[in-house]
């Protein structure tokens, strides 16, 4: 059970994954769905995605792509079974406005589908297009308590999120210490520009205050390079960052 350092709110056990090019860019500057990454990278954030409970993407991410990753591969589908989980995660947008055209493939895919967002955001939203809406009180969204939002998921039997963009919610959730671990891809294309996003946008951290990683593996396939990053948790009374004991080695 994790636990977010600043609010002792239990929350899932949250895993960033995202692929970008050598120079740090999740997109090209037109901010449109990035289809860089290799067959690889593509099985390995099906993993990712199998392995959780539920997936959180921003509405921006779900306007570029349409779509959602669900789990195809059979043998993912037999041990999410075996581990008594649906054969699908639920696929949950953030959307603060809740302006999602119903039109898009993901409304159509065989997932259950949720949606946070604010009570106006909710409104004219149906069962069948989001099976769970969370619409979170205006005192939760300025600025948005993360904390207190991903407690709503675990209370719903959410234990396992994978968080699969954009850089301004990976930013938000990292300011509030709930992201556990980070699964970066690195693919073999140098991208550029200055409005091009990148894994982590929003204001930015000082170097003092930006959260420390730990490396816990790294492989290659072909010329893109998987790193596994373990963030490391918050001490409390120094605001610094230590590896707890029970933390695995790099090699782990």
């Amino acid at each position: 059970m994790a636990i977010a350092p600043e609010s002792n709110l239990a929350i899932p056990h949250v895993t960033l994954v995202l692929a970008m090019s050598l120079d740090g860019k999740i997109a090209d500057v037109q901010r449109g769905a990035a289809r860089f990454s290799s067959a690889a990278d593509l099985a390995h954030l099906e993993k990712q995605v199998a392995a959780a409970d539920g997936v959180l993407f921003g509405g921006g991410t779900l306007r570029a792509y349409g779509t959602t990753l669900s789990v195809r591969n059979a043998e993912l589908l037999a041990q999410r079974r075996q581990r008594g989980q649906p054969d699908q995660p639920i696929q949950i947008v953030w959307s603060p406005s809740g302006n999602l055209d119903p039109s898009l493939r993901y409304f159509q895919q065989p997932v259950p589908r949720g949606l946070v967002t604010t009570a106006a955001g909710a409104k004219g939203w149906q069962a069948d297009q989001f099976h769970h809406i969370w619409p979170i009180p205006e005192d939760k969204t300025q600025p948005w308590d993360w904390a207190w939002a991903l407690a709503q998921f675990r209370q719903a039997g959410i234990n396992r999120l994978a968080l699969l963009g954009g850089g301004g919610l990976a930013a938000d959730l990292l300011r509030c210490h709930c992201i556990h671990n980070i699964w970066i891809t690195v693919c073999p294309l140098v991208l550029g520009g200055t409005t091009a996003p990148t894994p982590v946008e929003g204001a930015g951290f000082l170097a003092d205050l930006a959260p420390r990683l730990r490396l816990i593996s790294n492989h290659t396939v072909g010329d893109e390079v998987f790193l596994h990053y373990r963030v490391l948790p918050l001490h409390r009374t120094t605001n610094s960052f230590t590896l707890e004991n029970n933390e695995p080695s790099p090699t782990g």
